[in-house]
């Protein structure tokens, strides 16, 4: 009788053994997942940030050609961060194109500082008149300010990296 107390008393620690080994195992691959999880969160978070430097243009009104050098500026430094020359389609090169005043400027990701300088110097030099129809002058007419010419902004995201690729720039109308 009491082998066989010790032998359930045995039997008893063993399958306790089991269910704290198993309990692990099932702690181990719970927090693993999460962490996983937390990880894929993480990146998309850096990649939607990384996105909104240059989404944050679409839709908006105000856009002048000092934006289109900004956002060039960025792209150059980012094809520059990942030591990129050209695009493929699945790679995290950025091409800045942009239809102004002066014409159609492809690349503008790989112009030097002096040539963006120069289309910024052209647009001040042919400055739009706008009018304001809330101001008068002491006539009663409205007034008319000189203003850059404004842009749409158009950018595409890449579906293999969820990365922008390319922004487009057009004269608005």
């Amino acid at each position: 009788m009491e082998n066989a107390s010790k032998a359930l008393l045995m039997a008893a620690g063993v399958l306790i053994g089991l269910m704290i080994l198993s309990l692990a195992v099932f702690l181990f691959a719970n927090f693993g997942a999460a962490s996983a999880e937390a990880h894929r969160q993480n990146e998309a978070n850096q990649i939607n940030k990384f996105n909104s430097q240059f989404t944050k243009y679409v839709g908006r009104t105000d856009i002048t050609i000092h934006d289109i050098v900004t956002v060039a500026n960025l792209a150059r430094s980012n094809n520059k961060t990942y030591d990129l020359t050209v695009s493929e389609p699945n790679n995290l090169y950025i091409t800045v194109n942009a239809k102004t005043t002066k014409g159609q400027q492809n690349g503008l990701e790989t112009k030097d500082t002096s040539y963006l300088n120069e289309l910024v110097e052209y647009e001040l030099q042919n400055l739009k008149t706008e009018v304001d129809s809330e101001e008068t002058d002491a006539n009663g007419q409205p007034l008319a300010y000189p203003t850059l010419p404004k842009y749409n902004c158009e950018v595409k995201i890449s579906n293999i990296t969820e990365r922008v690729y390319l922004v487009n720039f057009e004269l608005s109308n």
